[in-house]
């Protein structure tokens, strides 16, 4: 079976239409979801990019593959797309990777073939094209985005310079100041915007396949930069939405139990200028209400290439014989507890990602499923759905077949899904003498549980604290239980515990006996 995968950056689950959702508009999305399955309760392994997009290739834990930023992905750690190009697949991959660093580095020595400032270089730029390491991670071919909104680069601006050439010096200008604005109107038209361009290489790649290799199966990943900020829509999708019209959390004056928070406000992590922007935002209202509204934008122009591309692939003959999966990599506060952006916080916003899962002639169609499912499972059920013998699916992988899901979305294939963070090297690749001194103080070490009814979030250096939230009966997580039950305590933090010794490597591995 063909894979098609799409996985967009910074994208909650409620920004879908089929999700409930009474503003935006995703009808491509909506009948994907009619035709498979959507998970309501999938969360990510790490609740920012580059740890969790590992997580996914790898299907382990990022103590097992990466577990901060700036460090690379080893290549020697097997991903789903390298099982699959063994096993034959023709192997694709366009827009954002991340699975080697893009800016900061821990090890001075290494090199990155997704390094921005290189590609970003006249000096540099042909030099990176030409040094691309073939297979990357399992992919045969790769057109990579590099960056965020409309401030991108990477193979995409070769693709730009061949038709519009004239935007390179837009985008630079843009680059100057990308961190500074969260939302504006791209100057970037439409059809040359990165969104654009996975559409256009992705439906380039189909159509090549079905004349050349039609009787080969295929891995396509479609990775969008969108919509994580800076909001930056271009035509049409910046107007179509309206900041007044958008409704703001039932939690947003929350803020003030955020402020006091004995993690969050300790050592100033709220609003801090290491983070210049990235993370633990604090918002107003006029802020969130355009935040959401051009972020609305980009989701319904992800949702119209999305649909560009299964028109394609149904024109071509290849519906019927391919599996479709749809994700993202992390959420967005947007709004919750006062706040915008990600970071590392107790919040579902940021935890709970999108998961819609077609599989022609096995998943349920239009059902809602909320068996819990982590990011480390999207692996190993997409090698089990290609049939892929037992014996070439990577042993170290650590989540679980989901299949039996997609087959009964009533089913349970896990207890509780366990979340780490462990940016114990924050600050120290920086070139900024501010985060050089005071990254070793924003260490952030964090674990996480997501249990069927409850979500757990305890922090390493805080003894004596936790945050407990009532999924079911609190889902604004107004309410801590961490004092007020201190028997579902004890319970929670055990089970972490448990969770937390499963997930540990096994270095050096075990050896079979004589």
């Amino acid at each position: 079976m063909n894979v098609i995968f799409f996985i967009t950056d910074q994208q909650r689950a409620d920004h879908l239409g089929c999700a409930g959702n009474p503003i935006l508009k995703t009808p491509n999305l909506d009948r994907l979801a009619s035709e498979g399955v959507r998970f309501s309760s999938a969360y990510v392994a790490n609740p920012t990019c580059m740890p969790n997009r590992c997580s996914i290739m790898t299907g382990q834990y990022p103590n097992m593959c990466v577990r901060t930023f700036g460090r690379n992905l080893d290549p020697d750690i097997p991903t789903f797309s390298e099982t699959l190009r063994k096993e034959g697949y023709s192997t694709k991959a366009i827009g954002k990777m991340h699975l080697t660093f893009w800016t900061r580095k821990i090890d001075k020595s290494a090199r990155s073939p997704e390094y921005g400032n290189a590609w970003a270089s006249e000096k540099y730029h042909a030099q990176m094209v030409k040094d691309f390491p073939k297979p990357f991670y399992g992919f045969e071919e790769v057109d990579t985005l590099i960056g965020h909104g409309d401030v991108c680069n990477g193979h995409y601006t070769d693709w730009l310079e061949e038709r519009a050439p004239q935007y390179l010096s837009t985008i630079r200008d843009l680059a100057k100041k990308v961190l500074d604005r969260m939302y504006y109107k791209s100057p970037i038209p439409e059809e040359f915007y990165p969104t654009s361009y996975c559409t256009d290489r992705a439906i380039d790649f189909l159509e090549k396949h079905a004349k050349e290799n039609k009787d080969k199966p295929f891995l396509l990943k479609v990775s969008y930069p969108d919509p994580h900020h800076p909001c930056s829509p271009p035509g049409k999708w910046a107007d179509m939405y309206k900041p007044e019209d958008m409704i703001l959390p039932e939690n947003f004056n929350d803020i003030e139990s955020v402020k006091n928070h004995p993690w969050l406000s300790k050592k100033n992590r709220l609003n801090h200028p290491i983070f210049k922007n990235m993370i633990h935002h604090i918002t107003n209202e006029e802020e969130t209400r355009n935040f959401i509204a051009h972020t609305y934008g980009m989701v319904s122009m992800i949702d119209d290439s999305v649909g560009q591309i299964l028109a394609a692939l149904e024109k071509l003959g290849m519906a019927d014989n391919t599996m479709i999966v749809y994700t993202s990599d992390h959420g967005d506060m947007m709004g919750d507890h006062g706040m915008i952006l990600k970071g590392f916080m107790p919040y579902d916003g940021i935890l709970r990602v999108p998961l819609i899962w077609k599989v022609p002639g096995l998943a349920k169609k239009g059902e809602v499923s909320d068996s819990l499912v982590s990011a480390i499972d999207l692996a190993p059920t997409i090698l089990n759905l290609s049939n892929i013998d037992k014996k070439s699916i990577p042993q170290d992988m650590q989540g679980v077949d989901v299949t039996p899901v997609l087959k009964d979305p009533t089913e349970k294939v896990r207890e509780s899904c366990l979340i780490e963070v462990d940016e114990a090297d924050i600050g120290m690749a920086s070139k900024m003498p501010m985060a050089a001194a005071i990254g070793g103080s924003l260490e952030t070490r964090v674990k996480y549980l997501i249990t069927e009814k409850y979500s757990l979030t305890i922090y390493n250096g805080l003894k004596g604290y936790g945050d407990i939230f009532d999924r079911v009966n609190d889902p604004f997580q107004l309410n801590n239980l961490w004092y007020s039950n201190p028997e579902l305590r004890h319970e929670l933090v055990e089970q972490l515990l448990h969770e937390v010794i499963n997930a540990q490597s096994l270095y050096p591995k075990k050896q079979a006996m004589a």
